[in-house]
């Protein structure tokens, strides 16, 4: 995997090729009140199959700043951001504007776009004007680490 850094977001470049295929057991785990395991049935799952559908698109950024938890999206969660997929309106994307990076939901507007952030405590982005905006990719998914 290739680290790139910037000051608000890390990127990592998957790393193609060996497909490690884990167990997975796919019989549902209630959050609720426990439920019977069905005798443990095992599949084989492989993430990278399961996490990315366009390998030379792909690239993975690590959140920074929680901006974006309303979307479920937390600092130091894993964001999967697919380059070949056309940003619409509501869908969560990497985007330049003027040379700053950031992850917001996209609005898009009869005369403009504006990147909401998922936090009250946070203000939208108006791009309007001269404003040099760049998408750099649409989040597909994330991955969370419950550990911290």
């Amino acid at each position: 995997m290739h680290l790139i850094k910037s000051d608000k977001l890390t990127f990592y470049k998957p790393k193609i090729g060996q497909s490690v295929a884990l167990p997975f057991f796919d019989v549902g785990v209630s959050a609720g009140f426990p439920s019977p395991a069905d005798d443990f049935i095992e599949n084989r799952i492989s993430l990278d199959e399961l996490l990315i559908e366009d390998a030379d698109a792909t690239f993975f950024v690590m959140a920074h700043g929680d901006s974006m938890i309303g979307a479920g999206i937390h600092d130091g969660d894993i964001m999967v951001v697919d380059r070949s997929i056309t940003p619409e309106d509501g869908h969560i994307a990497i985007c330049s504007i003027e040379g700053e990076l950031t992850v917001k939901r996209i609005k898009k507007e009869k005369d403009r776009i504006t990147l909401l952030p998922e936090n009250p405590n946070f203000k939208p982005i108006i791009v309007e004007g001269e404003v040099t905006l760049l998408v750099w990719g649409v989040v597909t998914k994330s991955i969370k680490n419950h550990l911290r």
